[in-house]
């Protein structure tokens, strides 16, 4: 089909002669957003409870990250990594300061920021290991890929980069894995594309503790979970768990892409001219619309809204029939549902103009922006009681 439709305007044929096919897109075509409002070609308003995959934390077109990205793009858009900008400078001071302390390296996704921590372990502990566990997902790129043992992802793509350690996220596996060889152990917080599985606080604690006892290095993979998404800025603190790394990405950037590896004091100065780098990572645009999206959700006030508010929504679809599990912390929420998961997302898109994603046959995923309210709440479940069989 191509053309105009009554589903905004997608066009297929274009689509597929434009455009690669490593994507099930589905057939609208947004336009315009606003807070969690999204409107397609043809003005229809839809309900975001995507948040563009945890991307938009802040909402659509935050008044304050649209007039700090347009202020800066009138006064200085890219100088490369040759030279310090402000932007850059404030914004590696406010991530240090809000986390584990150390240094910055900017990237320009979570995949990247991801190869960066796996290259900046591997030159603190020459050819050591790097323990993984199975459901996690850490990018697409080759060295994320090949830390992400989920067998649909990397087949294709094989053979690829030695020397990672799948084991299930259990305490007992994760200490047998670690010994003198491994450089370190890389894990998220919660699986987010693995259907939102919270790791629990003991998997962590193995592998703090493993870690500890070999000098290897404990990472956290806060790309989803950070910039306030679980109820607090990064998911770790609610842990008691303090990892030597943490790499970010998505919401940093307000809607804009920018990744960075938060290396504490142990690997702060691993790196050296030359070892890594970025073209475009860190530039000032992307760097100014982060340091304004800091400011929006580093705050109490909000964090203690997205803690209320997940429960709120998690409560709502337990009452829901044909929900058989619901789980997460915060807004980041997954529903397991006795429907084809997919089948519903597609029907909440186009019959209930609500937005969610599925991370598998049978799993609803909710990740909305945190400047939602209680109504917010209550309409999305009432569009996906419309479309559970």
């Amino acid at each position: 089909m191509s053309g105009p439709n009554k589903f905004g305007r997608a066009s297929s044929l274009r689509e597929h002669r434009a455009l690669t096919d490593n994507y099930a897109r589905q057939p609208v075509e947004f336009v315009r957003g606003e807070g969690l409002r999204l409107w397609d070609a043809d003005g229809v308003e839809y309900l975001d409870f995507l948040a563009g995959i945890s991307v938009c934390n802040v909402g659509h077109c935050h008044p304050r990250v649209v007039e700090a990205v347009r202020a800066q793009a009138g006064a200085l858009m890219h100088v490369s990594n040759l030279f310090f900008t402000r932007p850059m400078a404030e914004l590696a001071e406010r991530l240090t300061a809000s986390s584990i302390g150390g240094r910055v390296y900017f990237a320009n996704s979570g995949a990247e920021a991801n190869e960066a921590a796996l290259k900046v372990v591997r030159k603190a502990r020459p050819r050591g290991e790097i323990v993984v566990v199975h459901g996690g997902f850490h990018g697409r790129t080759y060295g994320a890929l090949s830390a992400t043992p989920q067998e649909s992802k990397q087949a294709p793509f094989a053979p690829l980069v030695p020397g990672f350690v799948p084991v299930p996220p259990a305490p007992d596996a994760i200490a047998a894995a670690v010994h003198e060889g491994t450089a370190a152990v890389l894990l998220e917080v919660i699986q987010g594309e693995s259907g939102v599985i919270v790791l629990s606080e003991e998997v962590l604690r193995a592998a703090r503790a493993a870690c500890d006892a070999v000098g290897a290095f404990l990472v956290l993979d806060e790309v989803q979970t950070g910039m306030g998404r679980t109820g607090t800025l990064w998911a770790y603190e609610q842990t008691g768990v303090v990892p030597d790394a943490i790499t970010v990405a998505k919401a940093l950037g307000g809607g804009l892409p920018i990744g960075a590896l938060v290396c504490g004091e142990r690997l702060a100065g691993v790196f050296a001219p030359g070892d890594h780098g970025s073209t475009f990572a860190g530039g000032p645009v992307v760097a100014a619309a982060a340091l304004a999206a800091f400011d929006i959700l580093d705050d109490p006030v909000l964090l203690a809204r997205v803690r209320e508010l997940g429960e709120r929504l998690r409560e709502s679809l337990r009452e829901l029939p044909g929900v058989l599990d619901v789980r997460g912390r915060g807004l980041m929420v997954a529903a397991d549902v006795d429907a084809d998961a997919p089948g519903v997302v597609r029907r909440a898109l186009l019959e209930q103009r609500l937005v969610i994603n599925a991370t598998g046959p049978g799993t609803l995923r909710f990740l909305p922006p945190l400047v939602l309210d209680k109504s917010h709440v209550d309409d999305a479940v009432e569009r996906l009681a419309a479309v559970l069989p």
